[in-house]
């Protein structure tokens, strides 16, 4: 049986991955992508908060405030890099 504590930080994790593919739209892949690296996201805000012990937002032994920016801020990124340049269209 999983932990909880697990659980509830998966759940998370993976809301802000398939939200922000809602938000951002595209294909499988790029949802996918999305996942996963709020997945690693989390992870390593998770992280990051226990190192210098952050307890804002503190839910259990989850750092529900350092994890989620680690998380949306990584999904940014991956956002910045996978988006399909846009060029200007000429009328003419």
């Amino acid at each position: 049986m999983p932990n909880p504590v697990f659980l509830f930080a998966f759940v998370v994790a993976t809301m802000y991955g398939l939200g922000f593919h809602v938000i951002m739209g595209g294909n499988a892949r790029r949802m996918v992508l999305f996942v996963v690296t709020s997945w690693l996201g989390f992870l390593l805000g998770q992280y990051v908060g226990g190192y210098l012990e952050i307890d804002l937002f503190r839910i259990g032994v989850v750092h529900l405030l350092p994890a989620s920016a680690a998380a949306v801020g990584l999904l940014i990124f991956a956002h910045a890099l996978t988006a399909e340049p846009t060029t200007p269209v000429s009328r003419r």
